[in-house]
């Protein structure tokens, strides 16, 4: 006959918790810089096409732009 041992893990420690903030808050501020750098950037570039191309996707999601 085998025996078998079980072995409990802790659920949660407070270093995964450190980490898994932290994790929540770059990815929140990667997404905050994507999003200033689309309407910041390419909304008021200086090449036309690149310009027109971002004026053209907010209207086409109805997102006011002038």
């Amino acid at each position: 006959m085998a025996q078998s041992q079980v072995t409990q893990l802790p659920a949660a420690t407070a270093t995964s918790q450190v980490t898994s903030q932290i994790g929540r808050l770059s990815q929140s501020l990667m997404a905050m810089m994507l999003g200033l750098f689309i309407v910041g950037i390419v909304g008021f570039s200086h090449i036309d096409v690149v310009h027109n191309a971002a004026h053209d996707v907010r209207h086409s999601n109805a997102f006011p732009c002038h």
